[in-house]
């Protein structure tokens, strides 16, 4: 633990030498990391998404790559492909941008769908294949994925089966006027040159290390009781938080949510010095755990209400241990 200790501040004190407020980005992107998941960021442009990657790759001295998603992006272009060497009379393979530790696929619903499927074994095997033969990816391996909620024209909205293999989804807001004007204070500084790298760094055996402490984190069985009833609420609503809501409910939460509570709940209780796990810490994770696999019908759409609402009524309906 102390060790871990040392190398989570190392993290967040390069992290924050670059990157200015955003403390709830920051703390998705490390529970990401310890729990080996993936992470999808959405909001409007020009908030660091790339930056923050980029800074977090930079702070781990890991391989990085950025994928830009456009509609003529094929599956190839992502994992890679074989090519015919003439001099050798033979075929080679040419690994994709996919095989790096830390890869940011940016407005990935602006890609078809039959690319995005070609992120499905990476992400959930850590695998490509190539010509009949696979490669498997680098540890760590995680995938920083971001939308844009507005200009939806020559977008494809990712389906169900895509959204449930992110670990977290977490909506990234704009800076508080201080933040902003702190940001411009560092632009004229030439802190937020793209080519000055943080001073320390962790390497990835440090950060196998945080993963490994992760996964002895305690969670006791009434921890583990309470993260089973929240997924069996959103799947039957009506008898907790009311006819009138629970109609707005189209689909539950499936298994992978209980998972990802558990994973990134000692991920968190790391983050925060802990050997053990909290009910708070299950609390806190709620909406990036739940907002993408608590789907809402067409109704709730149209009447304002948002899935964060829902989230919370049933949190308010299970009782806390």
């Amino acid at each position: 633990m102390t060790r871990a200790a040392n190398v989570l501040r190392v993290i967040s004190n390069a992290y924050s030498a670059k990157m200015v407020g955003q403390e709830r980005l920051r703390t998705s992107l490390l529970v990401s990391l310890i729990a080996g998941g993936h992470i999808l960021l959405e909001s409007v442009p020009g908030l660091a998404k790339t930056t923050a990657a980029s800074t977090l790759a930079d702070t781990v001295k890991a391989s990085f790559k950025r994928i830009q998603c456009t509609p003529d992006l094929l599956p190839s272009d992502i994992t890679g492909n074989q090519i015919y060497d003439a001099h050798a009379g033979s075929f080679r393979t040419v690994l994709g941008p996919v095989h790096a530790n830390f890869v940011l696929l940016d407005e990935i619903n602006r890609s078809s769908a039959k690319t995005q499927s070609a992120m499905l074994e990476a992400m959930q095997e850590h695998q490509t294949t190539i010509g009949g033969e696979v490669h498997h990816l680098p540890k760590p391996f995680l995938v920083i994925a971001t939308q844009n909620p507005i200009e939806q024209e020559g977008t494809y909205e990712l389906p169900e089966a895509q959204m449930d293999r992110f670990l977290l989804k977490e909506i990234v807001e704009y800076p508080s006027p201080s933040d902003e004007f702190e940001i411009l204070r560092r632009i004229d500084s030439g802190v937020l040159d793209p080519d000055r790298h943080v001073a320390s760094a962790v390497t990835l055996e440090d950060v196998q290390l945080l993963q490994g402490v992760a996964s002895r984190i305690y969670v006791d069985a009434a921890i583990r009781n309470y993260i089973v009833s929240i997924a069996y609420v959103t799947r039957n609503p009506g008898p907790y938080i009311g006819e009138e809501r629970a109609r707005y409910i189209k689909y539950g939460a499936s298994p992978r949510a209980s998972i990802a509570f558990l994973q990134a709940s000692r991920a968190l209780a790391l983050l925060n010095g802990r050997s053990h796990v909290l009910p708070e810490d299950i609390r806190t994770l709620r909406h990036v755990i739940l907002r993408h696999r608590v789907l809402l019908t067409f109704e709730a759409d149209a009447e304002g209400i948002r899935s964060e609402e829902i989230i919370d009524q049933i949190f308010a309906a299970v009782p806390t241990p």
